[in-house]
């Protein structure tokens, strides 16, 4: 059998699957780099606990909730597939997505993913929002602390979304289908 040299793609991926980070510590493979995360801070989790409450109790459709999922993404051509973990990830109830998903599962189903900014925001405010755009996940939630503001990201296409909407704190936020609903940020000032 006639041996195939190995690609710095395929270097960096099972470099980057051989991880093997601090407890709380989280790796991703964003866009041919490896990004390492140290745990949230309270404000972090707040703003997600939040998000997660009203999606939980208002969503017209009901979903699911997975915490730091690890998702497999097409790649941007720097890299075979990211391996990218929301904050926050939401899929029906119905499709049962999370149950027997591998570690990195693709995808398919999910319908909204957060980020909240911690101390790489160029990460969630750009790389991120290309990978999720690629999925293609319908919707993504970005969470700015620095800019004390929300951004609901949709309508992807190619790398990037079509349509983007910003507020600030405080202000009220329509989530479109499956959701239906405004959500309420002034528990985010």
């Amino acid at each position: 059998m006639p041996y195939e040299p190995l690609t710095q793609a395929d270097v960096l991926l099972e470099g980057f699957l051989a991880l093997d980070t601090p407890e709380g510590f989280r790796a991703e493979l964003i866009e041919g780099e490896i990004v390492v995360t140290p745990p949230p801070d309270g404000d972090h989790e707040d703003y997600i606990g939040v998000i997660l409450e009203q999606v939980i109790t208002r969503s017209r459709t009901k979903m699911r909730f997975s915490g730091n999922k690890g998702l497999k993404l097409a790649s941007g051509g720097r890299c075979p597939k990211n391996h990218v973990i929301p904050d926050g990830t939401f899929a029906p109830t119905e499709l049962r997505l999370y149950r027997g998903a591998d570690p990195w599962m693709p995808c398919e189903g999910v319908a909204l993913v957060v980020e909240v900014t911690s101390t790489k925001p160029r990460a969630d405010r750009t790389d991120k929002r290309h990978c999720y755009a690629r999925g293609p996940i319908p919707l993504y939630l970005l969470v700015d602390r620095e800019q004390s503001s929300l951004t609901l990201f949709s309508d992807p296409e190619g790398d990037d979304y079509r349509q983007h909407c910003t507020i600030p704190f405080g202000r009220r936020l329509t989530l479109p289908e499956p959701f239906g609903f405004d959500l309420e940020t002034e528990e985010l000032i």
